[in-house]
């Protein structure tokens, strides 16, 4: 367990087993925290992070403006995700390393190929978020914040996120900043010093960023198109994780291999030793 400062923002990460370096994206939409890969769905219930460290180097991290990290009020990217995993690769002396993302956590992968695909070996998209319904609902919950702000200012917000002490994901009108807020007094008391007028640009520049189509996002189906790195596509089957955008990125990435297993046949039994000869292969 340890804590380095990226471009300014504080990264709370471990590093579990050894072996070829494996940087993980966390799952948990909004709540993106190391503890979701041992928590979270079909992670908890196949073990995966337990049998992945048993052969790989996994550097697992909590999200900018999730759990233990910090933030900075500027507009949300998929690009500004990837880039705080590769400042940490740099941190830890990595030069190149596997991907992994689950859920939320496969778009900043997406954006991390693309801007910096010499230092990927591999990618695997373990239910990539996607669908109509995704994007409708990350715009909700984007809008209810934004009605907050509007109503009651920035003082409403900090009250609001202190007072239910839950992180964006479980409470659209806490805001995407909730986290920070409720672990980082200086950081609340900067936060209610910025300008209303422009914080309500940024925060409808990242719900624009983030939530602009109705498939996988991260990246532009071209970009996509054009790499040149092996993955492995795990669908996902529910409203946040469309099998369609799980198809999506198979047709758009040139060198992927699709599991072709609904959830209920992703068991322990069944999806470690499919992710983990996947990599061994490419390693």
């Amino acid at each position: 367990m340890a804590e380095v400062a990226l471009d300014g923002i504080r990264t709370y990460y471990e590093i579990a087993g050894d072996g070829p370096p494996l940087l993980m994206f966390a799952p948990g939409g909004f709540d993106g925290t190391v503890e979701k890969w041992r928590t979270a769905s079909v992670y908890q219930r196949t073990r995966i992070l337990d049998h992945l460290a048993q052969h790989f180097r996994c550097i697992l991290f909590d999200r900018r403006e999730c759990g233990r990290s910090g933030g900075r009020i500027e507009p949300l990217t998929w690009a500004s995700y990837a880039a705080q995993g590769k400042l940490l690769l740099e941190h830890l002396g990595i030069e190149r390393a596997h991907l992994m993302g689950g859920c939320m956590g496969c778009s900043p992968i997406l954006a991390f190929s693309k801007n910096y695909p010499t230092s990927v070996s591999s990618m695997v998209l373990y239910w990539p978020v996607g669908g109509a319904k995704y994007r409708m609902r990350g715009r909700a919950r984007f809008a209810e914040h934004l009605e907050l702000v509007r109503r009651a200012g920035l003082e409403g917000a900090v009250s609001h996120a202190l007072k239910e002490g839950k992180p964006f994901s479980a409470d659209g009108k806490a805001g995407p900043w909730a986290s920070v807020i409720q672990r980082d007094a200086a950081f609340a008391a900067g936060y209610v010093r910025t300008d209303k007028e422009k914080y309500l640009q940024i925060v409808e520049a990242s719900a624009n960023a983030l939530f602009d189509r109705d498939t996988s996002p991260g990246a532009e189906p071209e970009d996509l198109l054009k790499l040149d790195i092996p993955a492995l596509i795990v669908p996902g089957r529910d409203e946040a994780h469309a099998t369609s955008a799980a198809r999506y990125l198979e047709e758009c990435l040139p060198k992927a291999q699709y599991w072709d297993a609904l959830p209920e046949a992703q068991t322990e039994a069944s999806a470690p030793p499919r992710v983990v000869d996947f990599l061994q292969q490419i390693s």
